[in-house]
Order: structure tokens, then sequence, then C-alpha cells
């Protein structure tokens, strides 16, 4: 028997027990995306009943391009399955993508952690079977994802071609991720930071993609970033299968370096080995403890903003010649429906709630951080001595709320001082009034995060329902003329427009008192909940 060979030995009912054990983790993420999918065929047509109402769609979509940072360009929004492209097919591909970098990240380096992995080896198990049955896992639940989404959107009224094309650009980008993440979780030295690797990967691909997307950059621009392979396939606009070849020759290229790399590190470790702790602990209070657990996290994420804060502000000072470039929106302004200033002050307004949405990212994983340890059975201890349990969530809860405002304001700071070198009519002290009058609705998500964790843990995943929520209604929300009591379910809708003659400033006092709410359910839940319950 060949060495190779011998590392896979077993492969064959492990990934019938990882199939059975994480599948139903992978089903989420194939409803989501279907469900994405489907809806924009089903409403569109209702909607959007007329040619004159697509066309009002385009126009309101190209003047506020920051739309475009997030769903990508609009080939054709005058059809069902155009509108359907554009909608779905880059949000769809990152969420099959994050499901993927999951998949492989527990069928790896999880278990390796939990010593999962140690058990397995201790049977007839080759080295590499584990490797190859999380990327398997990922690799099937993307096609599932594909295809369950293609064929479901196809019945529900869209094109056949153009729905199986659009449904083969989800499973691609799950694909190409699940190699990110089979490399990265050779060079973590645990489970989280190996999917931080991947993740913010991801991330970095996918802002990129928008950012030249938007800007209308060189074609080479889109070329050099696989995600912009899936926007070449052209769903409804052109259905051009042949860039989905480029994204399987990067799979399985990836996939066979994390084989390499994973047959040159020791077991249990990373590539990029952890640094030993201080022979005595300095750390003493709980502030200061939940500080150093999430130390890492908060420095990746203020370099996130870093770049974010940038890639924003870069775009804004651009933002006049992007409308300027644009026939639809001159014939808006010439009828005098709106103003340069009015549609640069949206333009801000939704890059910074987009902005917020993504800080509310850290602030809910610093919460389920607080779950994790108590699972982890770390919390019991602490609570064992002088350390009361309010003054322990406190101490998480102010972090995660701290975090999330020096995010939102450290970007906001960059796009205020970038917008303020070029004449787009507004100064410093406008866009960070408008950063600094995000923040309560930020604050709102999280703390739906701390309600949870602290009352109901069982149910603690459910916090990213508020990401989610926040995220489709304040972004899709407006496109599809929702009602403003369902628009008013984002904290996000109640931020005022801070450069408006009159702005309306009673929904942060809402806000706030909501999250005060919140946050003393959480408190009282922990204090008086059995632990690890």
């Amino acid at each position: 028997m060949s060495t190779a060979t011998a590392s896979l030995t077993g492969v064959r009912p492990l990934l019938r027990a990882t199939v059975r054990h994480d599948g139903r983790l992978f089903a989420p993420w194939v409803g989501v995306v279907t469900l994405l999918s489907a809806s924009s065929v089903i409403v569109y047509p209702w909607v959007f009943p007329d040619l004159a109402d697509r066309r009002l769609l385009a126009v309101t979509i190209e003047a506020n391009p920051a739309l475009g940072l997030v769903f990508g360009p609009a080939f054709d929004l005058t059809t069902v399955d155009g509108f359907n492209a554009w909608r779905s097919l880059a949000l769809g591909g990152f969420l099959v993508a994050l499901g993927a970098i999951f998949a492989v990240t527990r069928a790896t380096r999880a278990q390796e952690d939990s010593g999962q992995a140690e058990l397995l080896a201790s049977g007839v198990m080759g080295r590499s079977a584990r490797l190859l049955a999380g990327v398997a896992l990922a690799l099937g639940g993307s096609v599932a994802a594909g295809v369950v989404s293609g064929v479901v959107t196809a019945l529900c009224g869209g094109a056949w071609e153009s729905s199986l094309l659009l449904g083969a650009t989800f499973t691609a980008t799950g694909w190409m991720l699940a190699g990110v993440a089979a490399v990265t979780a050779q060079l973590g030295s645990d489970a989280r930071t190996a999917s931080s690797l991947a993740v913010a990967t991801l991330g970095a691909l996918y802002a990129l993609r928008g950012f030249c997307t938007s800007l209308d950059a060189p074609s080479w621009t889109i070329w050099v970033n696989p995600l912009g392979w899936t926007l070449e396939t052209r769903p409804a606009s052109g259905d051009r299968w042949a860039p989905l070849l480029l994204t399987v020759a990067l799979t399985l290229v990836l996939v066979a370096v994390a084989f390499v790399l994973q047959g040159r590190r020791d077991f249990g470790q990373g590539s990029v080995a952890q640094r030993p702790g201080p022979a005595r602990g300095t750390t003493r209070s709980p502030w200061r403890l939940a500080v150093r657990v999430n130390r890492a996290p908060i420095i990746t994420w203020a370099l996130t903003f870093v770049v974010l804060g940038v890639v924003f502000g870069y775009f804004t000072t651009s933002i006049t010649d992007v409308l300027s470039g644009n026939a639809g929106v001159q014939q808006v302004l010439a009828s005098g429906a709106s103003t340069p200033g009015a549609l640069t002050g949206a333009f801000v307004r939704t890059v910074l709630s987009l902005v917020g949405i993504v800080a509310s990212v850290a602030g809910v994983q610093v919460m389920l951080k607080v779950r994790a340890e108590e699972l982890a059975e770390r919390v019991e201890p602490l609570l064992a001595g002088a350390i009361t349990r309010t003054r322990y969530y406190a101490s998480h809860t102010a972090l995660a709320l701290t975090v999330v405002t020096g995010c939102v304001l450290l970007a906001g700071t960059l796009v205020a001082l970038l917008a303020s070198r070029a004449d787009v009519g507004l100064g410093v002290g406008d866009v960070l009034l408008q950063a600094t009058a995000t923040v309560p609705a930020v604050w709102t998500v999280v703390a739906l995060s701390v309600a949870l964790v602290g009352a109901r843990p069982v149910a603690s995943l459910a916090s990213w329902a508020g990401v989610v929520m926040s995220f489709m209604l304040t972004l899709l929300g407006p496109t599809f003329g929702l009602d403003d009591w369902v628009l008013g379910i984002s904290p996000f809708w109640h931020v005022p427009d801070t450069t408006a003659a009159a702005p309306d400033w009673s929904g942060l006092g809402w806000l706030t008192l909501v999250t005060a709410l919140l946050v003393t359910i959480g408190l009282r839940g922990f204090r008086h909940r059995d632990l690890t319950s």
C-alpha cells in the first residue's frame, strides 16, 4: 500500500459519519440561499409589474452606488432573472462560502481542539482522512446549495438556464472557499484562528470585488479576483459557463496545497504556532479578562475597519464622478426630484449603515464567546471566587458595546477625512455626526445577543438573526417598497439623516430605551439561570 493511500485509510466510514453528524449544519445555508433566490423571482413581478417601475428601480439603484458594493453590478433589472442575478449572485455565494468554511474547520481543526481527532486517530484512520472528509462535506454541501436553489428558483418562475447557472455560481464560490479553509486549517493554531483567516480572506475578496465593480475599474481587476469569475458568468445577460472552470482549477490547487501542508505540520498544531503565555497571570479584573480573551479578534476587527474606512472613504471621494457619468441619475437631477447633495448624503448614510451592520458582527462575537467559555467550563471557577455574575457579564457586555462603538467611529473618521478632501458637499463634521448617530442602532443589534446569551443561552445563535434582518431590511427593504412598520424592525431605519434640514432624533431615543431593556434582561437572566444550561 502506498503512503498516499495509507494516509486516506478509513475515509469512507468517516465521511459517512461526518455527513450524518455535520451535514445537517449545512442545511440552513442551503435554505437561506434558496429563499434568497426564489423570493426574488416571486416578489419581483408583484412589486414591479410594468416596465416603468422596473426602469425606476434601475435608476434608484444606480443613484446609490453603495448597493453595488454589496450586490455587485446590475446588468439587467428589467427582467425577473436579471434582477435575481443582481440580488442573489454575490450575496448567495458569500453565504454558501461561509457554510463551506465552517464545515471544513469543524471537521479538521475543531476536532483536534476538542480531542475527537485524537480518538479517531487511535483507530484505523489515515492522517489525511479527516481533511478529505471535511473538504468532501463542504464540496457536497455547496453542490446541494447550487442545485436546490437553481431548481427551486426555476420552478418558482425563473428561466431554467439562468437559474441553474446562478446556482452554479453559489457552488463555485463555496468550492473555492472550502479550498481556502482547508489551507487555513493547516496554518491556524486553533479552529478559531483558522476560520478567522478564511473568513477574512472571503471578506477581503468580496470587498475588493464590490469596490472595483462600483468604480468601473479595468476588467483585469475583476479577473485577478477569484470572486470576480462568478460575476463574469452573467446569468440572464449572457449565461457564460466557461469562467466556472477557473473556479474548479483554483479549488483543486488549494486542496492540493492543504494536503501538502497537512503532511508537514504537527498534530494539534498549526504552521503559525501559538506563543506561550506568561509564567504568572496578570489579569486582575473581569474587564481585563474580557479584553484578554477577545484581544486577537479586537485587533483583527480594528484592522478590518481601517481598511473599510479607507475603501469607503476613497469611494466617497469618487461619488460625484460616478453619479455624473450615469444617464439615469442625470435625468433625476434634471427633473428636480433630487439634488447632488441629497444623493451624496443618502450614499454616505447607506455606507455608514453598512459599516454599522458589519460592526455588530464583532459585538455579537464577543457575547457568543461568553457562551463558548461557559460551555468549556471556564466560567464556573471564576464565579466561585469573589467575582459576581453581574460584574462578570456586565464586563463582557460593556466590552461588546465599546468595541462596536470604536469600530464605527474609526471607519467613520477615515471616511470623513477622505471625503473632506473632495468636493462632495460634506465636511468632516457632517460625516462624523452621521457615524455617531449610527452607533445606537448597532448597540440595539448587539443588545439582542446580550439578552439571548444571558437569559436564553440555548437560543444564543439567534443573535445572528438581528444582524441578518438588519442587513436585509436596511439594504433591500426600501427597494421593495416595504411599509414603514416593516422597515422599522431594523434599528438602522431609525437612524436620522443628519444632513437634512430638520433631522428627526426621536428614533435614537427609542433605540436607546430598547437597548437598555435588552441589556437589563440579559444581566438579570445571567444572574439567575444555571450555568451551561
